[in-house]
């Protein structure tokens, strides 16, 4: 009997320290999904609604596909690939227009990122963001773009903060209409102890060739859970754009699955 005690004891004991593992590894894939540039392979499949487009208050759905995948650089540095996958289903915002659907053009950023914070706890990553001309017609720009992308943020007692930011020029291809526009992403966000993510961000572009602002305002809650042994981001969110241009969305929505393969 005493024997079964020791065994019992010593499983409990086992089977405690896995749970405390376990709660460690969530908490920092936790943080990590909360860092744009962290050494984490995952998989967003973002979906988006927007609504109260143009005369007829259309809608617009976008489903983004975003994987990131970090590659080590030696013992100091990581490159990081974030490549958005756009695939949209949209009504026509005029009367007796056609609908449109199809793919949308690729983004893809590269961001070279040191593997640990640089002093005073600040993360950071730069490189270059490409614009493929990826899109069907009528959802394309028709244009190959390129220019820099950056990066800056800290964590600290699980808030984190700071500013991804690009800017792409166009630089060839058949499209009518040039490209000069400027991407703004201030975000910050608290990860609670039960790895509920509250988050708020823009995702504002400038676009220069017209002089005008679009600027949707992000609130969402993400969770992350583990099923079937696997870790799994679940995210909902609501948006306001607080500047657009004539004829562009008033509101949308937001729901959001992450595939996470730790490295």
């Amino acid at each position: 009997m005493k024997k079964c005690g020791y065994v019992v004891a010593v499983v409990m004991v086992l089977l405690s320290m896995a749970v405390v593992s376990w709660a460690e590894d969530d908490a920092e894939l936790a943080k990590k999904l909360s860092n744009p540039v962290a050494s984490l392979i995952s998989v967003p499949f973002q979906n988006n609604w927007d609504f109260g487009i143009g005369p007829e208050d259309a809608m617009r759905y976008t489903l983004n596909v975003q994987p990131v995948i970090p590659f080590s650089i030696g013992k100091d540095f990581n490159l990081i690939t974030r490549t958005i996958v756009p695939i949209i289903s949209a009504e026509s915002p005029v009367k007796d227009g056609d609908d449109r659907s199809g793919l949308g053009d690729i983004v893809q950023s590269f961001f070279f990122s040191p593997k640990a914070p640089t002093s005073g706890g600040w993360i950071w990553g730069v490189g270059p963001v490409i614009l493929y001309p990826s899109g069907t017609d009528k959802l394309s720009a028709h244009k190959w773009g390129a220019g820099p992308t950056a990066v800056l943020l800290k964590q600290d007692s699980g808030w984190t903060y700071g500013l991804l930011a690009n800017h792409i020029w166009s630089l060839s291809g058949h499209g009518v209409n040039d490209i000069s526009a400027t991407f703004l992403q201030p975000f910050v966000s608290y990860t609670t102890k039960t790895f509920t993510t509250i988050g708020l961000n823009t995702e504002s572009t400038y676009d220069w060739e017209n002089s005008q602002w679009t600027v949707p305002v992000n609130l969402s809650v993400s969770q992350l859970l583990k099923i079937g042994g696997r870790p799994i981001q679940f995210q909902v969110g609501g948006r306001y754009y607080a500047d657009k241009p004539e004829g562009g969305p008033d509101w949308g929505l937001r729901f959001g699955v992450t595939f996470l393969f730790p490295i």
